[in-house]
């Protein structure tokens, strides 16, 4: 993907997160890793309208060469594909939002990870989702604790593409905007499933799971 390719795919990827209720105001932000540097999108800019020749464009250490200034996550964004990028060099995109049944789990959340495995595509396309305790918005201490747990999951043989930092949202990572999306689509709506669900939902038992690892290779 070119960087021109990356701006307007950034732009589409927001405007469709808005659209259909993901993110809300100026809550949320979208990062691409490019050969040499970064894309982000700018502090305080709504997803829903965005303008590609505004986007922030850092340097390969995170330093703004050009745009709106960049969205004060960076610092956690740089951290996220510095850890998941040594698990799959693939990892280009990094989306962070306030989506409503996330933050709601968050909430009342009493273990270390944000959900059960309740449904198979939950599984097969998010797999574990640590919850990372409250930090303020861009505490730098919040971007290593995450750093380090995508790094203990995938030293235990479970990598991950997400992480939900508590009273905040999720944060996801894929190969391109369009694939992060679908990664924090199907967990916001397994989330709602478990927020809407009374009783709760028994998980998925061993037997199932590991079907589910040796059909279609998911890593839980």
């Amino acid at each position: 993907m070119t960087e021109t390719q990356a701006r307007e795919e950034i732009c589409r990827v927001g405007k469709s997160l808005f659209e259909r209720g993901y993110v809300h105001a100026t809550a949320g932000n979208i990062s691409v890793r490019l050969d040499d540097g970064f894309l982000i999108t700018p502090t305080d800019a709504c997803l829903g309208f965005l303008d590609p020749a505004r986007l922030a464009r850092l340097d390969a250490n995170a330093q703004q060469l050009s745009g709106d200034r960049a969205s004060k996550t960076i610092a956690l964004h740089a951290h996220i594909y510095g850890a998941a990028g040594r698990l799959d060099a693939n990892t280009r995109c990094v989306i962070h939002t306030h989506s409503t049944h996330c933050v709601a789990l968050s909430l009342q959340a009493a273990g270390t990870e944000l959900l059960p495995p309740i449904t198979p595509y939950f599984v097969m396309k998010v797999g574990h989702v640590p919850l990372i305790p409250y930090h303020r918005p861009g505490d730098p201490d919040a971007a290593a604790l995450v750093a380090q747990t995508i790094t203990r999951y995938g030293e235990r043989g479970t990598p991950i593409r997400a992480v939900m930092l508590e009273r905040l949202g999720p944060n996801v990572w894929h190969d391109s905007p369009a694939a992060a999306m679908a990664v924090l689509e199907e967990l916001e709506e397994t989330a709602r499933l478990m927020v809407l669900s009374h009783p709760l939902p028994q998980p998925l038992n061993d037997i199932q799971i590991d079907q589910l690892r040796q059909t279609f290779g998911a890593h839980w």
